[in-house]
């Protein structure tokens, strides 16, 4: 019995012991899995924008600041208030003088307090809507700019890793293949104004070839003969009903200064139009729904908005509202209607299946985003300084006084810009001035606008978000666009052929950014200049609108889409 209780006791004690063992060498792994995490962060892994600070070495919380409190940063690809930042050892990046209404975008919030410290509210909201495939925000740490060459490299890898890229030769072909396949389509139950339409269509395919064409430079246009046509069908035929349903501040007010400002200015001049504006829907064309995707989105701070999603949510149940109340959505399931929004936003607040075949002018035009061809049009980003006098500083030098190869100054906002600044700001070629951000005061601003008067080549590059101000300020200073920024679909792309007065330059190709340019020969360049000043007319913004100018083109654009969507 004795020998029994012995080896009971013994017994306990090994597997007291096993147990022992088996915790221990749990601990151990959950420590060296801890381990192995922390080394390997920022370097392969997959995370929500934006990155935490300790990613950047000797970061400290200082840096996610009010934007109240730190109004050197803009962004001329993001809504002001959302900061994010890009951090060269201990120094924040101040903003590039053409963001001159950065300040403007923050009033709202002046007050605002942060519910965390080390993340605005706006951040968070930001990091739901973000797509799960995007890669996280590159940081320019104290590392990178100890070893430029190596950060170079890492970011162009970076850039080469894109799933997908269109160039502007396949966003042709697509255009044309959509316009083809449009002019046999009909619409199965013609009503009235459908059939006006199909009419307008077949004038438009059969325009006969004019070869005077006052105030149009013929050669920027794909066929200026069917724009001469389809303008004029516009003018004579064109009736827009406005909804009058919807409050202020997201529907019905106009913020005609910013970045976002051409939802504004569109959204003023169409209300006051009497030429297109028609008080009788049945006998509208077209329905314009008036909405401010910037309002929409500052609602997320008046209302405390927990999620995009409720966005989204707040414009859906507009539309479910006019649905029911009129018959004219339902009756085409939208695809008569449309918006012009300009914030980044607007394409994620309209992609709903709801508004899927809406007719969208967006700013953030980006095929690999959802942006369709022949259905959707581009709406130019201008970044307007005065109201009253939107059309201030125009201009620029001759092509024989521009002396600058290229121009370019901002902040490093997305993963591009750090790219093109780091192979070009510290370079060897004086005609490349390749500038990271300027400082805001009057001076520095005035100096910006110099530069771009006196540049032949003015780059483009994309900020967060495909587009940028920039390519309608090289054309205001008639230098010549060098756009870097893949899937982007430019303004007017229904009818313009921007590759008669802009260049085109892949992402991946900034290392040879100086080679592509000297290799336009000079009479290429001179001939496209002159075409940027011939084309600069219809990028102006006026406050009683004239013929062919921005107001116009943007109508017709989304008339010309529906007419060959009809």
């Amino acid at each position: 019995m004795a020998a029994m209780i012995q080896r009971s006791h013994v017994g306990r004690r090994s597997w007291r012991f096993l147990i022992v063992i088996a915790m221990a060498v749990f601990v151990l792994a959950i420590v060296v899995i801890v381990q192995c995490s922390s080394i390997s962060y920022g370097i392969g892994r997959k995370s929500s924008w934006p990155p935490l600070l300790e990613e950047a070495p000797e970061a400290s919380s200082s840096f996610l600041v009010s934007p109240i409190n730190n109004p050197g940063i803009s962004d001329d690809s993001k809504l002001g208030e959302i900061q994010k930042f890009n951090l060269v050892g201990n120094t924040s990046v101040s903003a590039s003088s053409n963001d001159e209404d950065f300040g403007d975008d923050i009033e709202s919030i002046s007050n605002m307090e942060f519910r965390d410290r080390s993340r605005p509210p706006a951040v968070e909201e930001a990091i739901e809507l973000e797509p799960k495939n995007r890669e996280p925000l590159q940081i320019v740490s104290m590392a990178l700019s100890k070893n430029p060459e190596k950060g170079s490299l890492s970011l162009s890898k970076r850039l080469g890793r894109k799933k997908h890229s269109t160039t502007i030769s396949q966003m042709n072909s697509q255009l044309h293949h959509n316009l083809v396949s449009a002019i046999s389509k009909r619409p199965q139950r013609p009503s009235a104004r459908d059939r006006e339409l199909l009419s307008a269509k077949m004038q438009i395919v059969n325009a006969p070839i004019v070869k005077n064409t006052p105030g149009l430079h013929a050669s920027s246009f794909w066929n200026v003969s069917r724009f001469k046509r389809s303008y004029e069908l516009m003018e004579r035929m064109l009736k827009v009903y406005i909804y009058k349903e919807g409050e202020k501040p997201v529907f019905h007010q106009s913020r005609m200064r910013g970045i976002y400002a051409s939802e504004g200015w569109f959204m003023k001049l169409m209300k006051e139009s009497k030429r297109f504006g028609v008080r009788d829907p049945r006998k509208a064309h077209l329905f314009y729904i008036p909405f401010s995707s910037e309002m929409l989105r500052k609602e997320l701070y008046r209302k405390s908005f927990q999620s995009v999603k409720e966005l989204e949510e707040h414009l859906k149940s507009y539309v479910n509202h006019i649905s029911h109340k009129y018959s004219f959505w339902n009756r085409s399931s939208g695809a008569d209607h449309f918006i012009a929004g300009c914030h980044d936003w607007a394409p994620k607040l309209t992609s709903n299946h709801m508004m899927s075949n809406c007719i969208r002018a967006l700013c953030n035009a980006n095929v690999a985003k959802g942006f369709k061809i022949g259905k959707d049009t581009t709406l130019p980003v201008t970044s307007i300084r005065s109201q009253e006098r939107p059309l201030q500083d125009i201009g620029g030098k001759p092509p024989l006084e521009r002396h600058i190869l290229a121009f370019f100054a901002g902040g490093r906002h997305g993963s591009l810009r750090p790219v093109l600044l780091q192979h070009w700001e510290a370079s060897k070629y004086l005609d490349m001035k390749i500038l990271g951000p300027m400082p805001r005061d009057v001076e520095s601003k005035r100096i910006y606008r110099e530069y771009m008067k006196s540049s032949k080549y003015c780059i483009c590059a994309k900020g967060y978000e495909v587009h940028t101000p920039r390519i309608v300020e090289a054309i205001y200073y008639e230098c010549v666009p060098v756009i870097i920024s893949d899937n982007y679909v430019p303004p007017f792309f229904e009818v313009l052929n921007w590759e008669e007065f802009a260049v085109f330059v892949a992402e991946k190709d900034i290392p040879r950014l100086r080679e592509i340019l000297v290799e336009i020969p000079e009479e290429k360049f001179v001939a496209m200049q002159s075409s940027v000043r011939m084309v600069q007319q219809h990028f102006l913004w006026h406050k009683s609108p004239q013929r062919y100018d921005l107001f116009h083109m943007i109508l017709h654009s989304v008339w010309h889409n529906r007419v060959f969507g009809n």
